[in-house]
């Protein structure tokens, strides 16, 4: 089998990268085409994963549109030569298009709830798009639902356990508490006209915090002067070892804060978007926090962090999670190899799923 895919986002390395390693080695050939907008590029080498370059987009509206027609075109005649046999990503708007154009099914994958431009262009070029079971929006005939999050694609305990040797990179000892704060650019499309922790709060989170914990910041923009002392110096691809020996995570990302879930770190998530799996998390499990705007955000963060064995009351809580989750990897492994038969079986009996735990 020849699969192309399209990552987006550095996320996407990650949601695919267990599936690629076990897909050829049963002999499956790949394509991989990738953004060039943060550190995509650096976690395909990483992971020596061969990959073309399809640009880095724009900012702008009249960008974006421009750039649809460049990658579009781009990917064309990649997957024109390539000749591969599906397509897949995570709800790729350009692999969408290009499936329709040369008759490949499109598989795509999808946890955004608000990302409506992007469903409004790729949905009605997509054969079918899978989402977890959480998932607030219904696309009817073309969606199925799988019981599991996309980070435990890579976090899932058949594929990663943590690294003590990023405390070292750290400069932090085993018995040292530690936070993580995340800060986002702001600049995808559905994050328009939302917004997260002001400035003034993320000065006072840090000050605060900082006076009886070490505290890292994470940013996708470039940080004021007076906070750049605080930004994580460690390799990209340690991050999760980083968030699993955590104490808590503050942030304005969703990823990162289901991220912490996955690996039993206590999360806020402060966003004035909401998204299902990052309520489930917390309704369901207690492992995240969502706040929609800054208020409350430094109160949660103290009393949090006077809790007593905080981190074994999480990680109880997120072994009960786990026992209810699926392996997305391994579902999508069968769910490619058996395509489209795998889609009639998800369809009369969504219990299957549950063979992949």
């Amino acid at each position: 089998m020849r699969i192309l895919i399209d990552i987006g986002h550095p996320a996407h390395v990650h949601y695919f990268r267990n599936f690629i390693k076990i897909m050829k080695e049963k002999g499956c050939e790949f394509m991989i085409t990738s953004r060039n907008k943060e550190i995509e590029h650096y976690l395909l080498k990483k992971y020596n994963l061969f990959f073309v370059d399809r640009g880095a987009g724009k900012k702008s509206t009249a960008g974006k549109l421009l750039y649809l027609f460049k990658a579009d075109y781009k990917l064309f005649k990649i997957a024109k030569k390539f000749r591969p046999d599906l397509l897949l990503s995570f709800d790729s708007v350009y692999l969408s298009h290009v499936a329709k154009l040369l008759k490949v099914p499109h598989i795509a994958f999808d946890d955004t709830e608000h990302a409506k431009l992007e469903h409004l262009l790729s949905l009605p070029f997509t054969k079918v798009l899978l989402t977890p079971a959480c998932y607030t929006k219904d696309f009817e005939e073309k969606q199925i639902r799988f019981n599991s999050y996309m980070e435990l694609c890579y976090l899932h305990p058949n594929y990663f356990t943590p690294e003590s040797s990023v405390l070292k990179l750290l400069d932090v000892n085993k018995a040292q508490k530690y936070v993580i704060i995340r800060f986002v650019s702001w600049n995808a499309s559905h994050d328009i006209g939302q917004s997260g922790l002001n400035l003034e709060t993320k000065r006072k989170i840090v000050n605060e915090l900082s006076k009886q914990t070490k505290v890292f910041i994470s940013s996708e923009g470039e940080l004021p002067k007076d906070l750049k002392k605080y930004q994580i110096k460690i390799p990209p691809e340690k991050m999760h070892d980083a968030l699993a020996f955590a104490t808590l995570f503050i942030g304005e990302g969703a990823t990162m804060a289901s991220e912490c879930a996955c690996l039993g770190t206590p999360a806020i998530y402060v966003n004035s978007l909401e998204v299902g799996y990052c309520t489930e998390e917390e309704n369901k499990y207690q492992l995240v926090f969502g706040f929609r705007n800054s208020e409350g955000v430094l109160d949660k963060a103290k009393e949090l962090l006077l809790q007593d064995n905080l981190k074994k009351i999480y990680q109880e809580r997120r072994m009960k999670m786990l026992s209810d989750k699926i392996d997305p990897t391994s579902f999508m492994v069968w769910f490619v190899e058996n395509y489209p038969e795998s889609v009639k079986i998800m369809k009369e009996n969504p219990d299957y799923q549950y063979k992949f735990k």
